[in-house]
């Protein structure tokens, strides 16, 4: 069996102490994707981001904060992994500057600077060898176009496609993209049934190849 690098979550980028950006994603998916591996077997970790789902017990669980520590953990944790699904949805900017105190309002317009976070996935993409990806496209339009780019750019093996209706919800439907732009494979239902069809198709095309070392 294969030991699979789970991303989940949101992650949080700090404005000052107290204040951060992030967004809605609940680490359900990522949840539901650790118990189907772990079903099929496979040893799992987990690097996930601040939320209040409880993951399955056999999974070996990293929590961190913000997307640089996130990419730091997983960094380490893929070089002795044989593939990563990254079901998490990382904050993608931060402040170009974190303001040591609390900000205080004074009646005017905040501006905020605002930069691009390193992106998981497609660093893995680039450090990868012998392991497989499989990436999680969130879009709101030109879908398959958009999510067959990511999977191009982030050097992914197979790209899952849902929409902003799976943020924080008990359900999701997805569509499987592959690198020629071909829809291997949908599912529609409770997380965990379509985690289950997410590694069946991982177990089919990339977890049963056997890759050189």
């Amino acid at each position: 069996m294969a030991r699979i690098l789970i991303t989940s979550g949101p992650t949080r980028q700090y404005l000052d102490p107290v204040r951060f950006l992030t967004n809605a994603s609940s680490g359900k998916m990522g949840r539901a994707l650790a118990a189907a591996a772990a079903e099929q077997g496979h040893e799992v970790v987990v690097v996930s981001g601040p939320v209040e789902v409880a993951y399955p017990p056999v999974a070996r669980v990293l929590s961190v904060v913000s997307t640089e520590e996130m990419l730091d953990v997983c960094r380490e944790q893929f070089a002795v992994c044989d593939g990563l699904i990254g079901a998490a949805a990382p904050c993608d900017y931060r402040p170009q500057h974190v303001q040591r105190n609390k900000i205080s309002k004074t009646g005017q317009p905040l501006q905020l600077e605002l930069i691009e976070t390193a992106d998981v996935v497609a660093t893995l993409g680039m450090e990868k060898q012998h392991q497989w990806l499989v990436g999680f496209a969130l879009e709101t339009e030109d879908h398959r176009l958009r999510a067959l780019a990511k999977l191009e750019s982030k050097s992914c093996d197979l790209m899952v496609l849902n929409g902003p209706e799976a943020m924080n919800a008990s359900r999701n439907s997805v569509e499987i993209i592959d690198p020629a732009g071909h829809v291997v494979a949908r599912a529609t239902g409770a997380k965990l049934d379509v985690a289950r069809a997410i590694l069946q198709v991982v177990q089919q095309r990339l977890a049963s190849a056997p890759r050189e070392k």
